[in-house]
């Protein structure tokens, strides 16, 4: 089976694609993945080491973008397809697999005018631009979450949101007990989030002179790596900070809680590993889609959601506190984000694609 799996530009695109990449390789031997992305220093993180052949067209996005830099992204659209379909008529693809992402829109376009099936998948609960316009010529949609636009009905396929193959081995002996001391994880995202590694700094400070023992996990973004090691060392707390940590199986299964941005991936991943989260939208979103994606799992009983806007130290130290203080409450909480969880994601929507690759 030959597969062009397209899209990238944050993890959130990425892993999914790499899990769907991973289990075609397993049920077929001897299958060929090309990845077509961008050139992003995430893409080269994610894809490094896995072994996948990989390529890259020149394009740019266009949502968002001011006047001039949305003319110049139009301008390098003819020149994405033509090279899209240069690398389709060399490859010679089964199926093209899509996850969202700038970069799609060229590739999905030139295997529709090449006749090849299109599967594409979207994470989050309001569709992305790439993926709205990819979905009226794909064959089948996969989603994780409902969502408003919805597809074509006859087309969608409610599968879940892949997770990779190294969590799920993680979580089925996440219940072995790692350590006594509460161990606190923040994510920001591959990306980051700046006023979030603020707001867990204060907070973590606060904790701490109510004489609470924590420990904290931090995925910081590059940006901020320095600054926040810097002032969980003034603080004097047990704190591992990195800019991106890449076996996340490992960090998730010593976690008791996580403070999260609520990107699609990561929320399938808490899921998954049955891991209770405080969720801080990422205020500018497109379509404000984290905060429709966090609402999922609130209402599912797994989480909390809050604002960015109306968030402190002071308030954020106060959940941590409640919940470091009433364990069944957390456990509860634990319990019902499991609940949410569709482990067999990757499965669902790699049948889908056997099913149209015939």
């Amino acid at each position: 089976m030959r597969v062009v799996v397209t899209g990238g530009g944050t993890g959130g695109h990425l892993f999914p694609a790499v899990a769907v990449a991973g289990e075609i390789q397993r049920r077929f031997a001897g299958s060929e993945i090309l990845f077509v992305g961008t050139g992003r220093r995430i893409d080269e993180r994610v894809l490094a080491d896995l072994g996948f052949a990989r390529t890259i067209i020149n394009c740019s996005g266009v949502k968002g973008m001011g006047p001039l830099a949305a003319l110049v992204s139009a301008l390098r659209l003819p020149l994405a397809m033509l090279q899209a379909g240069r690398i389709l008529k060399r490859f010679k693809p089964d199926l093209v697999f899509a996850v969202g992402g700038y970069v799609t829109g060229p590739v999905v376009a030139a295997a529709r005018i090449f006749g090849v099936p299109i599967c594409i998948h979207e994470q989050n609960s309001v569709p992305g631009l790439a993926n709205r316009v990819a979905g009226k010529v794909a064959d089948r949609v996969c989603i994780s979450l409902p969502c408003q636009p919805s597809f074509a009905e006859k087309k969608t396929v409610l599968t879940g949101n892949p997770v990779r193959e190294e969590l799920l081995l993680a979580a089925r002996g996440n219940g072995e007990e790692i350590d006594v001391t509460f161990t606190l994880l923040v994510l920001g995202g591959s990306q980051g989030a700046h006023r979030v590694n603020e707001l867990v700094l204060e907070a973590a400070g606060l904790v701490q002179d109510q004489g609470m023992q924590l420990r904290i996990i931090h995925q910081t973004g590059q940006a901020d790596e320095e600054w926040i090691e810097t002032g969980y060392r003034e603080l004097g707390m047990q704190a591992e900070v990195s800019d991106f940590y890449k076996d996340m199986a490992e960090v998730y299964r010593r976690a008791d809680l996580v403070i999260s941005r609520a990107g699609a991936t990561t929320l399938a991943e808490l899921a998954v590993m049955g891991l209770p989260a405080l969720l801080i939208p990422y205020p500018f979103a497109a379509d404000d889609h984290q905060t429709k994606n966090g609402a999922y799992y609130v209402q599912g009983g797994g989480a909390r959601l809050f604002a960015e806007t109306e968030l402190n130290g002071e308030r954020l130290a106060e959940e941590i506190e409640a919940l470091i203080q009433r364990p069944r409450e957390l456990q509860g909480m634990a319990a019902a984000m499991k609940s949410l969880a569709k482990p067999d994601a990757t499965e669902r929507i790699v049948d889908v694609c056997i099913e149209l690759a015939g």
